[in-house]
């Protein structure tokens, strides 16, 4: 049973946790692979794939970085996605999660792998902006990894390790959440499928509503 009471902060993950974009995702990935002849990707597929660092993940999917470097590929994808970006929308009940974790007296921030100026420009879009005392992302847009910026965001919040939870959608989020040494609640929602979650061993929940009702 997930006791939320011994928390009182929330770190939130971004992509895929509270943004519903895993679907824009495979939509701008097959743009690319098509255009390069290589076989397109379901979202079912997707959510078994990716992963962290995302160079890996490009590999899987069959680029030659000796014939196209990464940091090409990767910016291209990103330029492809922030032109679409505007089509994506928040998960289902976020706007009420976040209204009633703050109701209950959490502290909320976000630790994402997004780079940090669209971050900052997404959650002031989609209205969001003013839930959380930090907005943690990247300085670049290649993915790579957020265990540094955990570190970072842990050491400024100043609150005790047991009193943090992270939650999020990937077995990276779960990763981050351990090497920083703070508990962490997967929801199956977004990047990652619920059969590679469930081999994680950490709380899952099916969904942002049923999270609310253990409030």
């Amino acid at each position: 049973m997930i006791d939320l009471k011994k928390y009182t902060h929330i770190i939130w993950d971004w992509n895929g946790t509270l943004l519903d974009d895993a679907w824009l995702c495979v939509d701008v990935m097959n743009s690319m692979l098509k255009e390069r002849k290589l076989p397109l990707k379901s979202i079912e597929e997707y959510m078994e794939l990716f992963d962290f660092p995302v160079k890996d993940y490009y590999e899987k999917l069959g680029w030659d970085f000796d014939k196209e470097p990464f940091d090409e590929v990767g910016m291209e994808f990103i330029n492809r996605y922030n032109e679409r970006q505007g089509e994506t929308r928040l998960h289902a009940d976020v706007l009420r999660a976040l209204s009633a974790f703050a109701g209950h007296g959490f502290g909320q921030s976000i630790l994402s792998a997004r780079e940090q100026n669209e971050l900052i420009r997404e959650t002031t879009l989609l209205g969001v902006f003013s839930f959380f005392e930090h907005i943690y992302g990247l300085d670049d847009h290649y993915a790579h990894g957020k265990n540094d910026v955990a570190i970072k965001l842990a050491q400024d919040l100043a609150i005790p390790r047991e009193k943090l939870l992270f939650i999020g959608d990937t077995r990276h989020d779960a990763e981050v959440a351990s090497e920083i040494g703070i508990d962490c609640i997967l929801i199956p929602k977004g990047h990652h499928s619920r059969k590679r979650l469930e081999l994680i061993g950490v709380p899952l929940i099916a969904s942002l509503n049923d999270l609310i009702k253990l409030l």
